[in-house]
């Protein structure tokens, strides 16, 4: 099973009550018409053609972001991860863009008004289309912000054993400017330290060594567990256990296959390969 990263914490003083531009979203207070507009969106969108809406979650190096691409590929869902997103936002240094990069400079989460802004502003950029989300929500403050607008079909949550992190995150060498993300075990660059693409230095974060990770895995559980309860209450949840992407893909690829045709309305399943 599958997750990474996580977003949020204090902000920056000065920015709690900023303006920021995020596109067609911002942090500026909407109207009662438009909040009615939006609240009435999720009805629209089932009246009309069946989108379908994912969001998968995970803890650090539990693969989230293979299966992920499985997922998009195999369905033709459009792929949004927000590590990407905050990525290409600093990289054009938008004033969200720049923002962000004033949390990530100082070691800081990007808080959740932010991510918030940021992603929900990307949606709408992409209304028409049935997606996937990676990243995001991972706090509850997000979820219920997501779930003001868009109604999810299905919330896939990866579980596996520490160990098995542990020994992945060991392995795992990220190129910083793309977020591509390498595996000395089962994914290898095809020359020593250096990213395939653009033959740059590949790095290793001080938090994916074993010294950091038992912190990180804590505080994702913590930050996630109100979130999978919010799923599981609505029914949508579907939670996978094992230490083997390759096995645990079948059973992520059935149900697939059986919701984006059906859609029948279930509780929440644990599958265990």
């Amino acid at each position: 099973m599958y997750t990474d990263s996580w977003l949020c914490v204090k902000p920056v003083d000065g920015t709690d009550n900023a303006e920021i531009d995020f596109g067609t979203t911002s942090l500026k207070p909407r109207n009662t018409q438009q909040r009615q507009q939006q609240q009435q969106q999720p009805v629209i969108e089932d009246d009309m053609a069946k989108l379908f809406r994912a969001a998968i979650m995970g803890p650090p190096g539990s693969g989230k972001g293979t299966i992920s691409k499985r997922i998009a590929q195999s369905f033709g869902l459009l792929y949004l991860s927000s590590g990407h997103y905050l990525r290409e936002s600093m990289a054009a240094k938008t004033e969200a863009g720049v923002l962000v990069k004033s949390y990530v400079e100082r070691s800081m989460l990007v808080p959740d008004h932010v991510m918030t802004g940021l992603m929900l502003s990307r949606l709408e950029q992409v209304s028409g289309h049935s997606w996937l989300l990676d990243g995001f929500p991972r706090t509850l403050s997000q979820a219920q912000a997501l779930n003001n607008l868009y109604q999810l079909d299905l919330v896939i949550s990866l579980n596996i054993p520490y160990e098995t992190l542990r020994e992945r995150l060991s392995d795992r060498w990220i190129h910083p400017a793309s977020g591509r993300v390498y595996n000395l075990g089962f994914n290898p660059p095809q020359a020593q330290g250096k990213d395939d693409i653009t033959g740059e230095p590949l790095i290793q974060h001080d938090d994916d060594k074993p010294e950091a990770l038992m912190a990180r895995l804590r505080h994702y559980k913590d930050v996630a567990k109100p979130v999978i309860d919010l799923y599981k209450s609505q029914g949508v949840l579907h939670s996978f256990s094992g230490t083997d992407t390759d096995r645990i893909w079948p059973y992520i690829n059935s149900l697939l296959s059986t919701k984006m045709h059906t859609q029948p309305s279930d509780t929440c399943h644990t599958h265990t390969p």
